[in-house]
């Protein structure tokens, strides 16, 4: 027996485990649905603030410590409710059992039980978010990094994802812009800097959306704000409509601080060649930690500003 098979074999009672998790959760606080073959919906009944998420399954197993959608435990802990789609691959919600679905959720007034209602995602995840907000009219988006569609006849220039090519971006919840027309206010948060996110911001233009700027961030926004301790209280007080733009770039002054942030942004002006940012950078970082790229960019561009 090949290692790979072995592996194919131990996954799936791990596979099935977890759905019996999330499916007793589902019977004891709200309901576990299965919408198909590649996604899944668990929601969580509690207060009257209702925060709908959307997750990669394949995340979700193997990054978060009780193996639970982020968002559960971060709802538990403030006591909103929670309503959490889960796609099982990178899918973009591209499914008639996931419109059925929220159909299904607007038509019976779901959502109309509930005093505040949040649509909430990263990435794949932003993009539902918009996408399925017009479900729920009158609801707030928050929106990292979001994409604004797939369709090749709209965004040609995006080059990645080539995995979800093929699916449909032009039938119900399509086009996202479009599905915030009946949204309170839409939250957008991406890097300028980042060429192909900052087109996709672009093609967001609805007077209800608010953009904040996460400059030399990336396109992995929400998961550097995780390591940079950020990422709840953001979140939170966007939810709770407490954060100001001052209070924001406060919290953003903790990336200074972050190894990755710091690697990424020495990246950037190591490919544009400023040598005199980069000696200040390097500096900087050595002097709070020991990072042997850091003292060897800096000598190389401090050879380079040598008359």
């Amino acid at each position: 027996m090949t290692d790979s098979s072995a592996s194919d074999q131990d996954a799936q009672p791990v596979a099935e485990t977890f759905r019996d998790t999330l499916s007793e959760i589902g019977n004891r606080e709200g309901f576990f649905r299965d919408l198909g073959t590649e996604h899944s919906a668990l929601f969580s009944q509690r207060g009257k603030t209702l925060v709908v998420t959307f997750e990669n399954l394949d995340h979700v197993r193997e990054q978060t410590d009780d193996q639970l959608p982020w968002g559960y435990s971060f709802c538990a802990s403030k006591n909103w409710s929670m309503l959490g789609l889960m796609a099982h691959g990178w899918t973009w919600y591209r499914d008639p059992a996931v419109y059925d679905f929220f159909d299904e959720l607007r038509d019976s007034g779901f959502f109309a039980q509930f005093d505040k209602v949040v649509f909430y995602g990263a990435s794949m995840g932003a993009y539902a978010a918009c996408a399925f907000a017009s479900a729920a009219p009158g609801c707030d988006v928050i929106a990292i990094s979001p994409q604004a569609t797939l369709n090749r006849d709209v965004t040609s220039w995006e080059t990645r994802y080539r995995k979800v090519w093929k699916r449909d971006f032009t039938n119900r919840y399509g086009f996202a812009p479009d599905q915030l027309r009946n949204c309170q206010k839409v939250t957008l948060f991406y890097d300028p800097s980042a060429q192909l996110d900052a087109m996709h911001a672009a093609l967001f233009r609805a007077d209800n959306i608010e953009k904040r700027k996460c400059r030399y961030m990336g396109h992995r926004i929400a998961s550097l704000w995780a390591l940079m301790g950020v990422l709840k209280p953001i979140v939170e007080g966007t939810i709770e409509g407490t954060l100001s733009e001052q209070r924001f770039y406060q919290l953003m002054r903790a990336r200074h601080e972050t190894p990755r942030y710091q690697k990424e942004m020495l990246s950037r002006l190591v490919s544009q060649q400023r040598h005199p940012h980069i000696v200040r950078l390097c500096r900087y970082v050595l002097d709070r930690r020991r990072a042997p790229h850091f003292r060897a960019q800096l000598r190389v561009s401090t050879q380079e500003l040598k008359p």
